[in-house]
């Protein structure tokens, strides 16, 4: 699997301490490079200089195929490997409190499936202009009846007012759902269209969601 990290600056001058992860995950058609294009590592320096965040690690893997859960094994892999990986080869804190999950559009639909389906790995998961795979919708309604007490992770779900129909409605459902099943979320719809102008005007607000509780 192709990953690109994001270290924070500290990392090489205290080789002693260990790392919160966020996983990013990119959109259709586009590539690992996505996140990077909108801003993360320099905000990220930014808030972690400003002592305003804590220093963290960010990997945003590459998903080759566009094909639902059942047919595609990027979620696999990154269960499967890519984590295990990341916690082997890197200094990290190898735990669900210090590890999330986000995504954009498709990458959102992603972090809900393995934020979901896995939520003893991911102690908070982000959806931006996110939806739920086709596949997901039945499995979906398990996976929230099974997760455990006290094991509900923290979920940020944004959309723009101008986004497209389907990804609308597909986000309205899970919120609509989440109340239902009483996971406590943060909803949000915010003025813009489905687009890289979108997401870029709020990754400062996606990271320091994402990085609270990580202790600075």
């Amino acid at each position: 699997m192709v990953y690109r990290i994001y270290l924070p600056p500290c990392y090489d001058e205290e080789p002693e301490r260990s790392y919160p992860v966020l996983y990013l995950i990119h959109g259709q058609t586009y590539s690992d490079t996505q996140w990077d294009r909108l801003g993360v590592p320099e905000t990220a320096d930014r808030l972690i200089a400003a002592g305003e965040v804590a220093p963290f690690i960010v990997v945003m893997p590459r998903d080759r195929v566009w094909h639902e859960p059942t047919e595609d094994n990027f979620g696999l892999a990154v269960e499967q490997s890519l984590i295990p990986w990341v916690d082997d080869y890197y200094r990290t804190i190898p735990d669900r409190a210090h590890r999330a999950i986000g995504g954009l559009s498709r990458g959102g639909a992603w972090a809900i499936h393995l934020g979901l389906s896995h939520p003893e790995l991911f102690s908070a998961v982000g959806a931006h202009s996110g939806f739920v795979f086709y596949t997901d919708v039945q499995p979906l309604y398990l996976w929230l009846h099974n997760i455990p007490i006290g094991l509900a992770p923290r979920i940020y779900m944004d959309v723009a007012n101008e986004d497209r129909p389907e990804i609308t409605e597909s986000a309205i459902f899970l919120e609509d759902l989440l109340t239902q099943y009483d996971i406590p979320h943060e909803w949000h719809m915010f003025v813009g269209e489905h687009e890289e102008a979108y997401w870029q005007a709020h990754v400062e607000d996606y990271l320091r969601w994402y990085t609270q509780g990580w202790s600075k």
